[in-house]
């Protein structure tokens, strides 16, 4: 078998002009649920295509306008204290929305000792966030699933609620936004049973690849390629059931040099 250059993407996030993103139903909704200001999680199973989602929409967002800051959870560690983990977050929001000029984490926080650590969040996104960037805005939190077992993520996930319903009461919280992504459902979020479930929000279906979504940015690859490219992709889709990463790998062994067998002939595996 020999490895041609291929337009496929095996793992890891598509980038923002990769020529095989499928756009999908749930490319609309969620743009569309954002621009809303509706609160969006995207809880699904791995290899799904979640980061390229996120990806991609924060592009169309900021392209719209909107001021966007994207945080993979896994970098902040889960062997940390929660003071470790909010000051981290904070200082990972001050660096993705570029006010390092303007905001000093590190003797801001030392002014805030007493206080808990959810509470610098709160006062950081109210003082801060919101008086400094006029725009609407969304944070997407990626990998959530990664703090999931750590102690102090029920009151992480209910703080993110609380933003929600601080709508009523401030109307500057209606230009915040999160956006949560990961392996894990609704339920997993808030566990204490004392507290109020996480019960806001707007969940995206992302589903696996249909053949009319499929066809135009994966089916280039195969022309030329392989007998039959559209009945290829089809029974490619077929038997990943559109799962992006399975599909893509299955894509690319067709066209490096693998030897005939029904599926790149165009039939039944």
């Amino acid at each position: 078998m020999t490895n041609q250059p291929t337009i496929y993407q095996v793992g890891g996030s598509l980038p923002n002009n990769a020529a095989t993103y499928a756009v999908r139903k749930a490319d609309t909704e969620i743009f569309d649920a954002l621009m809303a200001g509706e609160f969006c999680y995207v809880l699904n199973s791995r290899q799904m295509g979640k980061s390229s989602l996120r990806v991609k929409t924060m592009q169309r967002l900021i392209e719209a306008g909107v001021a966007c800051a994207s945080i993979d959870v896994t970098q902040i560690g889960n062997y940390v204290t929660s003071e470790q983990w909010y000051a981290s977050l904070i200082k990972t929001l001050v660096n993705s929305f570029k006010l390092s000029d303007k905001f000093k984490v590190l003797p801001w926080l030392r002014e805030r000792k007493q206080l808990s650590p959810v509470m610098w969040l709160g006062e950081f996104i109210e003082e801060v966030l919101l008086s400094e960037i006029p725009e609407n805005i969304v944070i997407f939190l990626d990998e959530i699933d990664s703090i999931i077992k750590v102690e102090f993520k029920d009151d992480f996930f209910a703080f993110i609620r609380s933003c929600y319903n601080q709508r009523a009461e401030n109307p500057a919280y209606n230009r915040l936004n999160f956006c949560l992504l990961g392996v894990a459902t609704p339920a997993d979020l808030i566990q204490d049973k004392q507290r109020t479930p996480f019960n806001i929000g707007r969940d995206i279906d992302l589903t696996g690849f249909t053949v009319e979504e499929a066809k135009a940015p994966l089916l280039p690859g195969l022309e030329g390629k392989v007998d039959n490219p559209e009945q290829v992709l089809a029974e490619i889709l077929n038997w990943t059931g559109g799962q992006p990463f399975l599909t893509q790998k299955l894509c690319k062994l067709m066209v490096d040099g693998s030897p005939l067998t029904p599926l790149n002939k165009g039939g039944t595996p």
